[in-house]
């Protein structure tokens, strides 16, 4: 079958066009697998492939080591064996046992390279995948060209990064435990500029984080070997994507399988940057195995919500010097319930909080509950940034945004420059930052204090813009009902105490 090049503009949306023509009646959830590890297969073999014939090309290596593996892990090349190579898989693609085939060959790339062991998918001969389905797919991956100028790693970079955001979008809900969407993993990266140093995400999903730093990196003159990557997921399958999804653009990152709360594979580190997005307003997190948690500087976090947990994790992970940035439900901003204010007034007073971007509707594919950026700072007082202790940077970009389609809508890269920008301005010494009324504030502690320590940016900037309550209803009840669970068993608390004073006084009630 002659190849023929799909690498050029637009070409990732006809790749994903074709292949999604063959799921059928497959969920989106599971055919996500079945593709995302194909993707991966063929970047294994290409690689390998583009490795031999540099190999044959070699005057002081030849023929003799073309099945010399060192020949291939010396240049960081995943060793491929000769039965799991792609044009095996392509020779086979009609076969009714095609599905045992890839089994195979992802079996024999894990035993060949044990820093995959676990990750690559293989229940491609489950009676339930059609096999035909998976021939077409095998056959459509072939065309791609990776003979680009730019690399393999480049080209199937691009596939995999997009098909990851469609079956973000197929999924919906779902799709979010893996995906955040790019325009807003661009915003945090360039907002907290992560050039050098060690960057964290303690709930990575599938890796996008570690993605778009690289690519700040690389625009900005750097290496990859500027930043050492850290990360772990909950969700097995999402971890093996995010394994996989760093493989791929040959990016060394420690990503561990486990629950960062009760199972923190990363005690020790003290991170110059923590990106991350959080799951959203999570009641069952286990918080009441965790009263006493060192991490709990600020305050203990309700049981019922795992906000203020997450946000203490960070700072617990952040070094002297460092910058978390990360998306939070817009309830943290303002709730007081269950010790979430006393935490929030906490941070605020410690001079953690360094900007709040109040985020525009739709940008998520996973929930309709408003969202906003916290970037919190354990530099403001560094003598490299203007002295900022005393104030927080608020940033209402509700109106900014385009749609793309009916339900979802995009911060343009306009729009994503004018945020950074304007934070930028006002954290650098010589920056000429002023307040924009409706968009923009620096707002000095005080002021937050007689707020009661409410963080909305549409209090401080001077909008008069108010954002319907987009709220999905049956997560709004949700967390409602969490809340008002909570205030019941705190009321019963307080009931029971005047019980027992008035009990003392010689009165019963």
């Amino acid at each position: 079958m002659t190849k023929k090049s799909t690498a050029n503009i637009g070409f990732e949306k006809k790749l994903w066009a074709a292949a999604d023509k063959l799921r059928g009646s497959m969920d989106a959830a599971d055919y996500k697998h079945v593709v995302l590890g194909l993707i991966f297969l063929k970047y294994i073999s290409d690689a390998f492939n583009k490795r031999r014939d540099e190999i044959k090309n070699d005057s002081d290596l030849g023929k003799d080591f073309l099945e010399d593996r060192d020949a291939y892990t010396m240049k960081n090349v995943f060793w491929v064996p000769k039965d799991a190579r792609w044009e095996v898989l392509q020779n086979n693609a009609k076969k009714p046992e095609i599905g045992k085939i890839v089994d195979d060959a992802m079996l024999a790339i894990e035993k060949a390279n044990p820093k995959l062991k676990g990750v690559l998918p293989k229940n491609y001969a489950r009676q339930q995948l059609n096999k035909r389905i998976l021939g077409e797919l095998i056959d459509i991956f072939s065309t791609i060209d990776l003979q680009e100028k730019n690399g393999a790693g480049d080209v199937l970079g691009r596939v995999y990064e997009y098909f990851i955001g469609k079956f973000a979008n197929a999924e919906g809900k779902g799709g979010g435990e893996f995906y955040t969407p790019e325009c807003v993993v661009k915003l945090l990266v360039r907002m907290i500029e992560p050039y050098k140093g060690r960057v964290f995400d303690p709930c990575c999903g599938s890796g996008g984080m570690f993605v778009q730093s690289e690519k700040f990196v690389e625009e900005h003159n750097g290496t990859i070997d500027d930043i050492a990557i850290y990360g772990q997921e909950y969700n097995y399958n999402t971890w093996q994507l995010a394994v996989m999804n760093m493989a791929i653009r040959g990016i060394g990152a420690k990503i561990e399988h486990g629950d960062s709360f009760h199972n923190d594979h990363h005690k020790g580190l003290k991170a110059d940057f923590i990106l991350a997005n959080p799951p959203f307003n999570s009641s069952d997190w286990g918080g009441e195995r965790l009263k006493d948690d060192v991490r709990w500087k600020y305050g203990m976090p309700p049981t019922n919500n795992a906000n203020y947990a997450w946000i203490q994790h960070f700072i617990h992970h952040l070094n002297p010097s460092g910058i978390a940035g990360f998306v939070m439900a817009n309830g943290a901003l303002s709730s007081s319930t269950s010790n979430e204010g006393a935490i929030r007034e906490n941070l605020v007073k410690t001079g953690l909080v360094d900007c709040i971007v109040a985020l525009p509707d739709k940008l998520f594919y996973t929930t309709g509950i408003p969202a906003s950026l916290w970037f919190v700072s354990r530099d403001r007082y560094n003598h490299k940034y203007r002295d900022r202790h005393d104030e927080i940077l608020f940033i209402d970009a509700r109106q900014m945004g385009k749609m793309i389609d009916r339900r979802h809508r995009e911060l343009t890269e306009e729009e994503l420059e004018k945020i950074a920008n304007t934070y930028h301005s006002w954290r650098n010494k010589k920056g000429d930052y002023e307040d924009v009324k409706g968009f923009c504030k620096a707002t000095e502690i005080e002021e937050v204090k007689k707020n009661s320590y409410v963080l909305t940016p549409g209090r401080y900037v001077g909008t008069d813009f108010e954002l319907e309550d987009d709220e999905v209803f049956e997560e709004k009840m949700k967390r409602l009902t969490n809340e008002l669970s909570q205030q019941f068993a705190e009321s019963k608390e307080l009931e029971n105490e005047i019980r027992k004073n008035l009990k003392k006084v010689g009165f019963e009630v």
